[in-house]
């Protein structure tokens, strides 16, 4: 079994900072990239970035520039700094883990609130 933890989750001014992160742990076979989604009231979950094993990246449009991913292998930990907070940003943001060769098994975390206002 495979869990997700996340912390970091917290209420911030606009223009503020936040560093989430996200342990991984269990029977984690081959991970092919780990990443980070959001989900704002009466929303879709969205993808907000993403990092595979061999260190490639990619991120929404919405938070190029402001949002930087980053992992560390030896840990099976993904982090999300995010920085200009606005409060578009406002929502549960999960973690999510992809194993496989091809990425095709899918493990998510319970979620962390973010909630950026003034």
């Amino acid at each position: 079994q495979v869990q997700l933890v996340e912390s970091g989750g917290a209420l911030v001014q606009p223009g503020g900072s936040l560093r989430l992160s996200c342990a991984a742990s269990g029977r984690i076979r081959s991970i092919y990239a780990m990443g980070w989604y959001r989900q704002a009231p009466g929303k879709q979950r969205e993808l907000v970035a993403v990092i595979t094993i061999g260190g490639s990246t990619n991120y929404a449009d919405s938070v190029k520039g402001r949002f930087t991913i980053s992992g560390d292998n030896s840990k099976n930990t993904v982090y999300l700094q995010m920085n200009s907070l606005e409060p578009e940003d406002t929502a549960v943001y999960y973690c999510n883990l992809k194993t496989g060769a091809l990425g095709l098994s899918s493990y998510w975390g319970q979620g962390t609130q973010v909630t950026v206002s003034s």
